[in-house]
């Protein structure tokens, strides 16, 4: 698979991983930094594909400020 045809696939499935999620009980901060850490990966690594940069760094980024983002933002 050439870069141009994975692109659009990232894209895709970090669409279809954010509407997945929406269901997450929104008051766990468990819940929320795994729903925050898996949101965050997948548009890391979504990013860093579409840039040309390593995807899996992007993914481990995205994933580590998602997780604290999501937890940190738990309602209380």
């Amino acid at each position: 698979m050439t870069a141009t045809a994975i692109r659009p696939a990232l894209i895709a499935g970090a669409v279809v991983l954010c509407t997945t999620l929406t269901a997450c009980n929104p008051y766990s901060p468990g819940q929320r930094a795994v729903g925050g850490g898996l949101i965050g990966a997948g548009t890391g690594a979504a990013v860093a594909g579409a840039t040309r940069g390593n995807a899996g760094t992007g993914a481990l980024i995205g994933g580590l400020v998602g997780a604290v983002g999501g937890a940190a933002t738990t309602p209380r």
